[in-house]
């Protein structure tokens, strides 16, 4: 019976072990995306190219708004002593200046997004390559990236910022 036992034992042993040695082969790193999607240069570069491209009609939308809320807040101040056919004229005046301001800023928006999501896949497919890259040369079994909880010890992210900063 004890030498059964002890060989139960022995066997329990050699089999943690061999769980304890595969345990510590197996790498496991997070990477942060939403840090890479704001901190990377080429996602700034990204963001500063939008700007360039939008900020001309941005502005001209602003005027647009700026010269509505005047010509409105300036109809409101007569509405009372104009005769009612110039009011009516006025008031649908404004009504389609107003529908016209708020068709071109929804079209403003969704050229925005469009072109914001462009920009951000062509800013993941590289992150996603350098990921891979961080991965092979470290020997990485795992990324991740998300997860509820991490241990900052397996946080690459800044490795991933900095291959993503200097690769051409």
């Amino acid at each position: 019976m004890n030498y059964l036992a002890s060989r139960s034992l022995l066997a329990c042993c050699l089999a943690a072990a061999c769980l304890m040695a595969q345990a510590q082969e197996f790498r496991v790193g997070f990477v942060n995306a939403d840090r890479l999607l704001k901190e990377s240069n080429s996602a700034k570069t990204a963001q500063t190219k939008l700007e360039q491209e939008f900020s001309k009609r941005e502005k001209e939308l602003v005027d647009l708004g700026n010269t509505l809320k005047t010509a409105s807040e300036k109809f409101e101040r007569e509405a009372p002593t104009l005769p009612e056919a110039q009011r009516n004229a006025r008031q649908k005046q404004l009504v389609d200046q107003d529908r016209e301001y708020q068709r071109r800023r929804r079209e403003f928006q969704e050229d925005l997004t469009s072109r914001k999501n462009e920009e951000l896949q062509q800013v993941q497919e590289r992150a996603t390559k350098i990921i891979k890259q961080v991965a092979e040369s470290e020997k990485y079994d795992v990324i991740l990236q998300e997860a509820v909880y991490m241990n900052p010890k397996h946080d690459i992210t800044d490795r991933v910022l900095k291959a993503m900063n200097t690769a051409k």
